[in-house]
Parts: structure tokens; sequence; C-alpha cells
């Protein structure tokens, strides 16, 4: 595939995110799709998932603990296989009650027209800090 229909398939992937469309990004995962967010245990969605049924767990956890999210890609950029994007995200924990907004990137590998490797980068120090009740924080 060209990089704008690499581009153009992310681009999608994004909108289908804002609409609380899972399914849709699931089916343009290849089958041993690697997918990783690096953070502490505390982020119920950190870690690296291989396959798209860990990639849906990822999913699950951001939906079960997190309301208000909102996704913004604010740049693009395609080389290759690779599309990169840089923008923000923010959301409230459910738990807690605490908001956060940070910067991050997302970096995606494609394949034959589907995505074979995803690499958040976020501020996880941002998501923690909302993920910690006041009486964890204190500790």
């Amino acid at each position: 595939m060209s990089e704008q229909q690499n581009t153009a398939l992310v681009q999608s992937l994004y909108a289908a995110f804002a609409k609380g469309d899972v399914q849709t990004i699931l089916d343009n995962l290849t089958s041993d799709v690697e997918w990783t967010l690096e953070g502490p245990s505390i982020l119920p969605f950190a870690g690296k998932r291989h396959g798209v049924a860990e990639v849906k767990k990822f999913f699950e956890a951001l939906a079960g603990t997190q309301t208000n999210m909102k996704l913004t890609p604010q740049q693009f950029v395609a080389q290759g296989e690779m599309v990169a994007i840089i923008g923000r995200y923010s959301a409230t924990v459910t738990a807690t009650g605490k908001g956060f907004d940070g910067p991050l990137a997302h970096f995606f590998t494609i394949r034959a027209g589907k995505v074979v490797r995803f690499i958040d980068v976020a501020d996880t120090a941002a998501m923690v800090d909302a993920y910690q009740s006041a009486s964890a924080a204190g500790r």
C-alpha cells in the first residue's frame, strides 16, 4: 500500500475510536499484531499484547475504567510501512473521578492493508496520578 493509503487506514481507525467502534479497529489488525503501551501496572491497559484477542482486552480496560475519552490526532507522518501520529489524549478515571490530558505519539506499522504493530507513547505519569486514589497517593 502507498503512504497515502496507510495514512487513510490509520485515520479511519481514529474515526472508529471516536465513535466507540472498536470492532472496526480489531478488523484492521493482523492476527499476530503486537500492541504496546509501556507503563506501570496501575494502568490496566498498559503492557505488551499479542493478537487481536489481547488488543480487545486493551480497549475493554480503557472503556471499563475511563469516561469522557478524547483522542485528538494533530499530525500524521507516513514513511513506507510506518505511520506516526502526534496528538493528545484525555479522559476521566471512573474510580477516582480524576481527569488527565496529555501528549502522545502513536506508531503504526502496516502490512498488506492491516496493522501489524502499534506502539503508544503517552504521558503515563499523568495517567497514574488520575488512577491513584487520594489515600494511595499520600502513602
